[in-house]
């Protein structure tokens, strides 16, 4: 079974941390190349040069939108635009942004589904929203999905098997992933990838080793069905060589 794509969010609650750019680097020294943040709680100066420190460091980076009107959302997507960030993620409103950023350099992954208040919750029954995921997939720009899987109140597994089943593209799934079986579900369900920031950063796993590169470890080491945690520095080269990389 493929291992799926560990994108490590630079956030708290939704909000991208303050000293991001600190816990960017202690990220990308622990292996991890797969980073992202969102388009709320750092100022653009802030979000400017964390997307060029990974930039530089050769990681894959990712701007999440949690906008909540339309206004916000294309301001963030001309943001993502003006980032050179590799992915866009989130966003309820495919049709407008679509448009905007189908023609340039990055990968575009709304929200499926409904998606209400903040932090993010989806919310409607597994069928509404796996058919929400085959229309949205099928926009063009849009090269995948974000699915709040664990910010409903579904089966994960039942829903995450419908989207990808319905989408026939990527899907990343984001929000409350915070302990290895939600992990392994991701896996089995056959998504590309999936995120974990609060979780990390609160040390919610356990983990091999104390701090942050502990918990990168141990997250590593459940995308690579690894029971045993790691070492921060063998999860790091095994994920690196195992990830499936950027979205094409």
């Amino acid at each position: 079974m493929a291992t799926p794509v560990f994108i490590f969010m630079l956030t708290r609650q939704d909000e991208t941390l303050p000293d991001a750019l600190a816990v960017a680097r202690q990220a990308l020294a622990a292996g991890v190349r797969h980073i992202g943040f969102k388009d709320v709680g750092a100022p653009r100066a802030t979000l400017s040069e964390l997307a060029a420190a990974l930039r530089a460091a050769g990681a894959t980076s990712y701007l999440e939108v949690v906008s909540l009107d339309e206004a916000s959302e294309l301001a963030s997507a001309r943001l993502a635009l003006e980032l050179g960030v590799d992915v866009l993620m989130g966003g309820v409103r495919p049709k407008v942004v679509a448009p905007i950023v189908r023609e340039a350099p990055l990968r575009y992954l709304p929200f499926a589904g409904r998606v209400e208040g903040h932090p993010s919750a989806l919310v409607g029954a597994v069928d509404e929203i796996a058919t929400s995921a085959r229309e949205i997939a099928a926009l063009p720009g849009v090269d995948g999905l974000d699915l709040l899987a664990y910010r409903s109140s579904l089966d994960g597994m039942a829903l995450m098997r419908a989207v990808c089943a319905a989408a026939g593209k990527p899907v990343v799934v984001a929000g409350s992933i915070d302990r290895p079986a939600r992990i392994e579900a991701v896996r089995d369900a056959g998504a590309h990838g999936f995120t974990v920031g609060t979780a990390a950063v609160d040390g919610a796993f356990e983990a091999a080793a104390p701090g942050l590169a502990g918990q990168l470890a141990a997250i590593q080491a459940a995308a690579l069905g690894t029971r045993n945690p790691l070492s921060p520095a063998k999860a790091g080269a095994q994920a690196f060589s195992a990830g499936r990389g950027v979205l094409r």
